[in-house]
């Protein structure tokens, strides 16, 4: 592995039936990424993602989009890491999370799952937390609507300008040649 790489993994559940969904806002944010750098994804059945690559400001950057389903994310990640010899420290590691309001944004350089599956999925299959996340803010759920239920709902049109506007945000987080410091942004 090239000294200057970044690695970066977008949780979310595969297919169209889950595009703009709450859960799969990792998903989107590695997307537009991935277009606004002129990168393409391929299909991996054997690391059990899709990947894209490329070298952004010198960096040698692989982003990933497990298609193992958010409760099997880890899976897919063990295997990539495994097969590009990726240290931890490298990892940048985006989701959504209910307990951030729609609109905000935050940065960890650890932490626990915060009873996240996806995240769950990926500490148990890397045996450690201690790799970096950027959680995405989708709101808790109305009580009447069970959290499985809400996580895998699209957003709603009044929110529509909001996420876009965070995504925005995240591709500017991502650009930036600052390194990143533990932090939460709203939009």
């Amino acid at each position: 592995m090239e000294a200057n790489t970044r690695f970066i993994v977008g949780l979310g559940n595969p297919g169209k039936d889950y595009e703009r969904t709450r859960h799969n806002v990792g998903f989107m944010v590695v997307d537009a990424f991935v277009k606004s750098h002129g990168l393409s994804w391929k299909h991996e059945p054997v690391l059990r993602s899709m990947v894209a690559e490329g070298n952004i400001d010198g960096a040698k950057t692989i982003l990933v989009k497990p298609t193992t389903y958010m409760n099997a994310s880890g899976e897919a990640v063990r295997l990539v890491v495994d097969r590009f010899h990726l240290p931890l420290s490298a990892m940048l590691v985006i989701s959504d999370d209910v307990d951030l309001p729609l609109g905000n944004a935050r940065y960890r350089t650890e932490g626990g799952a915060g009873g996240h599956n996806g995240l769950k999925s990926l500490i148990a299959c890397l045996g450690t937390q201690e790799f970096a996340r950027l959680k995405i803010g989708i709101s808790a759920p109305p009580e009447r609507i069970p959290l499985e239920e809400y996580v895998l709902e699209r957003f709603m049109k009044e929110e529509h300008g909001v996420i876009d506007r965070v995504v925005a945000k995240m591709l500017e987080v991502l650009d930036s040649s600052s390194p990143l410091q533990e932090t939460t942004w709203t939009v």
